[in-house]
């Protein structure tokens, strides 16, 4: 007898029960609800699904029944392979893994470009199949937010933006940290510094930093640190009037460039601070590929603390990006239980190291 070429029809829920002679809910609590059933029963319901090929109860059928999606979306208003690549944020990522693994919940990532229009943004955030969102570092006229504020779930911005109305925060005191390390720059006796920093504006820039964008930076992180340095600068009698190169990428290639850019402006430059670890290591791979001696003739500061600014022995300030991860993580998750927003400031650490030393002799 010829076996029959037509595709055999996978089992439903409702074919599994019928051809069981149980109820559907039987079949749905095998594997949502299994203390429901003895284990013998749950056995029987399973290896049927196994030998017709069900899969199990259709998850987005489930979330639209129980209005719960199981996942955080993290807003990430960078592209998708920034989550992987910036040594920061795959911290931050770790530490924010951890706590939604640990409470059952997925992680979705919701990658959305810096210069997206508002539509774009609501497109992207309504479509986030999620049950509460962390918005990870943006400017503040970020449409993305605004966006996230109109899904009315619980929501927890880390970094920035600072002014977030009803949503919780986990952060850094910036400016502060960045006045320490750049007083510790100037008692070594420096006067003439260049800043190289990450993106201000939505808008891309690359280059020095007139007075006009430095009065409208929209990116509160930057903006801190920024003002950090020139609150030291005042304190050490040398004056706020400090270059800034700016770049719109993050990168050890963009941290290269931007330092040749800012010591073409400030040749006379002893030292150069850095708003991230990432665009130190660029300076010190030009100074390295042009020969200037660290920290003989040029010292060079980061930020953050990430692995390979230990390895370098870059002078920098430790941020606890892993444990940020978690407690975002942790409020996040629990927000939605306690209808209470929450704002924590995480503890820095000045992190000494090989690239910071006296200004070389006139």
């Amino acid at each position: 007898m010829a076996r029959s070429t037509e595709p055999r029809r996978t089992a439903t829920l409702a074919s599994l029960a019928a051809e069981l002679n149980v109820s559907r809910t039987t079949v749905s609590n095998a594997y949502n609800r299994p203390d429901q059933l003895s284990p013998e029963m749950r056995e029987r319901v399973l290896h049927a699904a196994r030998a017709r090929g069900y899969p199990g109860p259709d998850p987005v059928a489930r979330s639209l029944r129980t209005r719960r999606a199981g996942a955080v979306g993290l807003v990430l208003t960078e592209a998708l392979s920034y989550s992987f690549s910036d040594p920061a944020a795959v911290r931050f990522l770790t530490g924010l893994a951890e706590e939604c693994e640990s409470a059952g919940r997925g992680l979705l990532l919701i990658p959305a470009g810096p210069a997206a229009t508002p539509e774009e943004a609501a497109a992207v955030v309504q479509q986030a199949g999620v049950d509460a969102f962390v918005v990870y570092s943006v400017s503040d006229d970020d449409p993305h937010l605004t966006a996230v504020r109109e899904r009315h779930l619980p929501t927890v911005v880390c970094d920035q933006p600072r002014d977030a109305a009803d949503t919780s925060l986990v952060g850094i005191d910036d400016r502060t940290a960045m006045r320490e390390l750049a007083e510790q720059v100037f008692a070594q006796g420096h006067r003439r510094v260049a800043v190289l920093c990450m993106r201000l504006r939505r808008d891309r820039h690359d280059g020095v930093v007139g007075p006009d964008r430095l009065q409208s930076i929209t990116f509160h992180v930057q903006r801190e640190r920024i003002a950090g340095v020139r609150d030291a600068a005042l304190a050490a009698g040398v004056g706020d009037d400090v270059t800034v190169v700016e770049r719109f990428e993050n990168t050890r290639p963009a941290g290269r460039s931007a330092a040749a850019e800012a010591l073409a402006a400030v040749p006379d430059a002893t030292a150069v601070i850095c708003t991230s670890d990432v665009l130190a290591l660029g300076a010190l791979d030009h100074c390295a590929a042009e020969g200037i001696s660290i920290p003989g003739a040029l010292s060079v500061t980061g930020f953050d603390g990430v692995d390979d600014a230990e390895r370098a022995g870059l002078t920098t300030v430790r941020q606890p990006v892993v444990e940020k991860g978690r407690l975002v993580g942790e409020i996040v998750l629990g927000v939605s239980h306690s209808g209470v927003d929450r704002t924590e400031h995480l503890p820095t650490t000045l992190v000494p190291g090989r690239t910071l030393g006296p200004p070389r002799a006139s």
